[in-house]
Formats: C-alpha cells, sequence, structure tokens
C-alpha cells in the first residue's frame, strides 16, 4: 500500500468558536461539542463554557466529562448491493443506527453509526464507530486519506483509460484529484482515491465513456475489506486500529 505524503492540519486562525476549536482539537466533531458544551462540559479559564463563545490562542480550554467515559468502538462492515447508507445524523449518532434504513442495516452493532456513505448500488467496506473525533478528518479530503475500490465495467477499458483516469476526469466542471488506477484485465481495474464526492467512481467512469457493472470498496485508509462476508462485521483491534488511530488523531 502507497502511503501518502503527510499532510498538517490547517494552520487555525484565532479568535475561534468553541465548537470548531473543539473539533480541532479532536475531542469530537462541531455537532457533538455544541451538546458537550450545552451539558456544562466545557470550561475556558476555569469558567463554564456557551454554546457560541470565542477562544482566543492564550484560553485554557478544559473538556470535564462526568462520569465514565464512554468507551470507543470501531467497527468494519461489509455492506451489500441494494442497501443505502446515509450520512450519520445526530439521532444515528445517539441511538447507533440510521433509522431511515433500520430494515436493512440489522446486523450493525449497538450504539455505532457509519462514517461517510456508499451508493445503493455500490457495496465493500463502512467504517462503524461511536468515535465522533474521526468523522469529519474521514470525510474530508485535504488529507490525502486513501480509499480503494474495485471495479468491473460493462465494456472493455479503452487504452487510454488509466493515463486520463489517474490524472483525474472532470465532473461536474471541477477536476478531480490525481489517483491512483491499476488494471486488472480488460473491464476490471483497481482505483484508490484521496477524495470523496457524491457518486465519484462511478461519474469519473462515466466522464471517459465507460459504464460500470459492479464498484466495491476494499479499503479505508489500512482498514481492509479482505474475506468478511457480505452484511457482517468485525472489530478492529491491536496494531490495525491503532494504526487506523494514529494516522487520523496525529
Amino acid at each position: 500500500m502507497r502511503k501518502p505524503a503527510p499532510i498538517q492540519s490547517p494552520t487555525p486562525t484565532f479568535p475561534m468558536r468553541i465548537n470548531k476549536y473543539l473539533a480541532w482539537k479532536k475531542f469530537s466533531t462541531r455537532k457533538a461539542s455544541d451538546e458537550i458544551i450545552k451539558k456544562g462540559q466545557v470550561f475556558i479559564n476555569n469558567k463554564q463554557a456557551e454554546v457560541g463563545m470565542m477562544v482566543q490562542q492564550s484560553d485554557i480550554v478544559e473538556v470535564k466529562f462526568r462520569g465514565k467515559p464512554t468507551p470507543y468502538f470501531y467497527y468494519a462492515y461489509n455492506k451489500p448491493k441494494g442497501v443505502s447508507i446515509q450520512e450519520p445524523t445526530n439521532e444515528s449518532r445517539e441511538q447507533g443506527r440510521n433509522k431511515r434504513n433500520n430494515k436493512n442495516i440489522l446486523s450493525f452493532p449497538k450504539g455505532v453509526f457509519p462514517i461517510g456513505s456508499l451508493e445503493k448500488e455500490s457495496h465493500g467496506l463502512l467504517i462503524l464507530t461511536n468515535d465522533g473525533r474521526i468523522t469529519e478528518r474521514l470525510l474530508s479530503g485535504a488529507y490525502n486519506d486513501e480509499k480503494e475500490y474495485v471495479v468491473t465495467t460493462k465494456n472493455f477499458l479503452r487504452d487510454s483509460f488509466k493515463d486520463k483516469m489517474e490524472k483525474g476526469p472532470i465532473i461536474e466542471n471541477e477536476q478531480t484529484k490525481k489517483c491512483n488506477v491499476t488494471i486488472l484485465n480488460e473491464n476490471t481495474f483497481t482505483i484508490t482515491l484521496t477524495e470523496e464526492k457524491r457518486h465519484q467512481v462511478r461519474r469519473m467512469c462515466s466522464a471517459l465513456f465507460q459504464e460500470p457493472k459492479d464498484i466495491q470498496r476494499v479499503r479505508i485508509l489500512n482498514i481492509k475489506l479482505a474475506a468478511l462476508p457480505t452484511s457482517t462485521h468485525r472489530a478492529i483491534i491491536g496494531d490495525e486500529l491503532t494504526q487506523f488511530l494514529e494516522t487520523l488523531l496525529s
């Protein structure tokens, strides 16, 4: 697996809103930070913070969780075709599932939500977690976080396909980022992206006059789908989890 060049987090500009500060410090997402603030668990210079307050660079910000902290869980899940997985909402984060699709994702472990989405007719790897700290990072295109797909097309790949795909075809008047493509046979290839636009793989293929027959996501960063059966999950633990979190939280 090619290791992308490290990219530093954008330099913060002060003053900044308290929820943005907490997200930057990877305590949680901005929305989740507002909830923590409302619960009276955030303090600026030893004074209880309020939603919307501004933080100066010299301020001392503390998060004081009450009771026992909730443990984080991380799973790899093999999404089947025909199931639409949407972006997580506040409700899905709290209840551990997306109610709009609960008939189709009953195999989700309790208390976790999917990060990102995978279109209805695509299948493969999703990350499930209750760790809001990593959500914005994984959904951002600013860090070159790799996602790998195996794609089969209905028609044969053109001779120029690999070169044009790697340069980044234009979709909706915007050029996609450069990517890596490996041709497996006359109508199958792997593609590694470092951004995530809506239906991106399918739209990139269409821009080059190739019609996808099957799209499967097989890797997100160092987490691989491997032989995980469809509609099942496995825990991400040990060295695999350590490497995953070091990439996202460092």
